[in-house]
This record gives structure tokens, sequence and C-alpha cells, in this order.
């Protein structure tokens, strides 16, 4: 049984299929006018979890995540056109598309290959479908016209089309956010006419062009425009999906308005007599250096800076899976190095272990480590019970490859890189060097982090790398 925290009922729910062994997956994609940063690549890092996680209990998986290449205001996401560095009314798209001189479709499979590739950087398995919003506009014209006739719908002053947030009993349900606690005047929609509304919490489904927009418009039965940001996820889940979705993926900042608007459209567009989506998971933010990321404050982090920085990409995913995934994580570079030593370290030690003699695995820890992720994706106590693992003098080298190499279909590290190169010879630690790493342990117990600090600079000098670990530091021989 697979457990996770469900956005829905507030509480650690047991993962509930429509099929006996077939999960539903829609995940919230990109938005493909810049890169994604490393917040992003978090968040979607849970997606792929979920999916091993049912992988390894005899499920099958069917994942669609969207690409969306139109339709994304600057302020779609409540957080204000300021913040993204783009004027409050302008589509993401077509405001790169005016900075850069290159059209729409030529941005959107620039940073389209790019995300791709970052995802592969990170070993993220790919999803079934890629559905592009461009490209789904005939399925979102045919949820609009039902809308209109089911009554939760209709054609503004403006010739724009508007759900009817009255029309939806239940919106709220999943943020928590009411109808009626709803400012008038507050700007849900920056581009929207205000006016042309029924009523002030409604958003618009699809949007009229007017005549200053000449790139990603399309003629409709009421009139020529583009879609709203909201109405692509509805249409392409439920197209590709169908009515019962079983997890829906995304950002916690997602949560309102994106995702309380995509069920209220998809709940109505459908028999009504449930819920589309099953079971809603969302990641938390993720701060770098102590500061949310933004060009404002420079601090925007891609994976490329990672790599940039001499790191693998995956010691970036062994980070994030060291922090539980609904828990707001501070990055740092010292964490990603801190992660890259680790994972240097077991990569070693599985080379080793696989040259050691075959021994079959220990199916109690085996299972006891992977019971945490189906524990609400409890990959901090995965990591520590691999440490564990790595550390039990009980169990043979040859059980320990076999465990390493058998759990890294759930952890996706790589771990079994190293195998078949030569070993390095461990190196004597001469006497200077052990005595350096005793003073540090003195300055760090003094919380003498200055003196700490240039001791462990001294010791890499001399060609060694201080791990911290919960056992406490050890020296490992610094490579290249």
């Amino acid at each position: 049984m697979v457990l996770i925290y469900n956005t829905m009922t507030r509480e650690i729910d047991p993962i509930a299929t429509n099929h006996p062994d077939l999960a539903r997956i829609y995940a919230c994609g990109p938005t493909v006018y810049r890169d994604a940063h490393v917040g992003n690549m978090r968040t979607f890092l849970v997606t792929d979890l979920i999916s091993r996680t049912l992988h390894h209990e005899g499920f099958r998986t069917i994942v669609v995540q969207n690409i969306t290449d139109v339709g994304h205001m600057a302020d779609d996401t409540g957080l204000g056109g300021a913040n993204e560095s783009l004027p409050a009314s302008q589509d993401k798209m077509l405001a790169e598309s005016e900075k850069t001189g290159r059209t729409a479709l030529d941005i959107a499979q620039h940073f389209e290959h790019a995300f791709h590739r970052d995802l592969a950087r990170l070993n993220i398995h790919p999803a079934d479908h890629y559905p592009k919003a461009s490209e789904s506009i005939e399925s979102m014209l045919t949820l609009i016209q039902k809308l209109i006739e089911n009554e939760n719908a209709y054609v503004g002053a403006d010739g724009s089309v508007y759900f009817s947030a009255e029309s939806f009993p239940s919106y709220g349900a999943l943020s928590g956010n009411k109808l009626d606690a709803l400012r008038p005047g507050h700007k849900f929609d920056a581009d929207e006419n205000e006016s042309a509304k029924r009523f002030h919490a409604d958003w618009a489904l699809w949007k009229s062009a007017g005549e200053n927009r000449t790139q990603l418009t399309w003629d409709t039965p009421w009139g020529r425009g583009y879609p709203g940001w909201h109405t692509e996820c509805s249409a392409m889940s439920l197209d590709l999906l169908g009515e019962n979705i079983d997890i829906h993926t995304g950002g916690i900042d997602l949560r309102f308005p994106h995702h309380e608007d995509e069920r209220a459209q998809s709940n109505s567009a459908t028999s009504g007599d449930h819920e589309v989506v099953g079971h809603w998971v969302h990641a938390e933010h993720l701060l770098f250096e102590s500061r949310k990321m933004s060009k404002s404050s420079g601090n925007v982090v891609l994976v490329q800076d990672v790599i940039d920085r001499g790191y693998d990409p995956l010691a970036l995913r062994l980070a994030f899976m060291q922090h539980k995934y609904r828990s707001q994580m501070n990055l740092t570079w010292e964490v990603i190095q801190s992660s890259q030593e680790l994972l240097n370290r077991w990569r070693r030690k599985v080379n080793m272990w696989s040259q050691s003699e075959s021994h079959p695995m220990n199916q109690e820890i085996a299972d006891e480590i992977a019971g945490y992720f189906s524990q609400d994706l409890n990959t901090p106590m995965a990591v520590n019970a691999l440490r564990a693992l790595e550390k039990n003098e009980t169990v043979s080298d040859g059980a320990k490859f076999e465990m390493f190499a058998h759990l890294d279909s759930l952890f996706g590290l790589d771990l079994a890189r190293e195998v078949g190169k030569d070993l390095d010879p461990v190196p004597e630690v001469p006497a200077e060097v052990t005595e350096l790493l005793d003073q540090r342990d003195t300055a760090r117990s003094a919380k003498d982090w200055a003196l700490s600090d240039q001791l462990r600079d001294q010791i890499a000098e001399r060609g060694f790398t201080v791990v911290d670990t919960s056992e406490g530091a050890h020296l490992e021989p610094t490579k290249g």
C-alpha cells in the first residue's frame, strides 16, 4: 500500500486507483518561455518518486505532463507581474518573443528541449505523453462548449468566455479559499476585463484577442482569441486520462488558483457525481541560500549551474531526497557538496562490493528501506536507512551490493555507475592530517566555525576531503 498526503483531504491517504494495477497520473509541467530552475525540478522529481514507488509495488503507470506554450499570463499565478519581471497582462511566451525577436514557437521548442534534457540529467523518467497547449486547442474548445451548455460558463460582454465560480458549490475545497471571502477588486487574472464578468471570482476559459495580439490566436465560435491557462490542464487530462485521474501533482503555488479552477472545470464538465482527481499531491517551496529564487535577487539556480560547478546533477537529486517533499527546503551549495560526497562514497562502495562473493539480499532490511517510500515518500528516512545499511557489519559485502543495486530503482542515483572500474588504492592518512581533523572537531564543538572552515581548507590542501555525517567526521581522498 502506498500512502501519500492528499491536499484535498488534508490527510495521508492510501493511493486508491480506479484500475487494480494501473495508476493514472497527471503532472503540471513547465511554461516553456525560460529554463526550469532547480525549484521546478524538485517538484517534477516528486512525480518521478511516486511513479517509481508505484512500480515497486507492482503498479503500471500512465503519466501525462503538459507543456504550456500559450495562455499563461504573467500574473496568472496570483504572484504579481513584477515578480516575473514581465508586464502584468502579457503572455509569458509573447513577452519572451518580443524581448528576443524570435517567434513564440521557436522559443517554446528551445526551452522544451532544455526541459527534457534536465529531466534526463536528474534521472527523472519521462512521461508517457507531453501534450502541448498550442496543439490541444480543439480539446479546449470542446470542453468550453460543454461548460457553456451545462451553464457553468458564459460569454462575457468583452467576447471572452468565463467560468461561473458560483455554479460550482464546492469551490475552495482544495485550497481552503471560500468565494464569500475572496474580496471584490482582487486581480484574479491580470488581463481580464473585470466589468465583463458576472462575479468578481469568475475566470476566463477563453480570452478575446483584441487587435494587438498577432501570435498564438485561434478562431472560435466566440471570436478570435486564446485559451486561459487553467483551461488547458482540464482539457488535456480528460482527453488523455479520462474522467478518473488517480493522482495529480504540482507545486504548492499551483494549489490556488490554478488547481482550484482546474478542479471546478473538470468536475463540472463530467458527470458531476464524483471527483475527477482522486489524490492531489503538492511539493513545497524551495529556497536557495535562505531566499526565494528570483531574478531580482540574482539567485535563480539551474541544473546547468550545478554542473558548471563540477557537481553530478544526481547529487542535486540526492540533496532533494534528504528533505521531505512537502516541507520547505533551503538548498545551499554546501548541501549539494555534502550530497556529492555521499554519492561518491556510495558509488565507490558499490564498485568494491561488486567484486566480493555474491550473497542474497537481506529481504527484511530491503523491504524496510523500500517501505519508507510508500510512507508519504519519506525519502529522508530512506536515505538514512541506506547509510545504516552501508555500515551494517552483519550484512556481507556481496549482499550489500545486491541491495544497493536493487533499491536504486527507487532512489534513481545510478549507484552502480562505477562498477567494473579499477578500485583506487586507499592512501594512508598522514599524522598531520589526522591532527588537523582532531583540531577541527574541537573547533566545531566550541562553535568556532571560522576556524573549523580554515582547518577544513588546510586538510583539503593535503589531498583529503572532510565528510561530516551524523556519526561524526571522516576523511576521504580528494578525487581529481
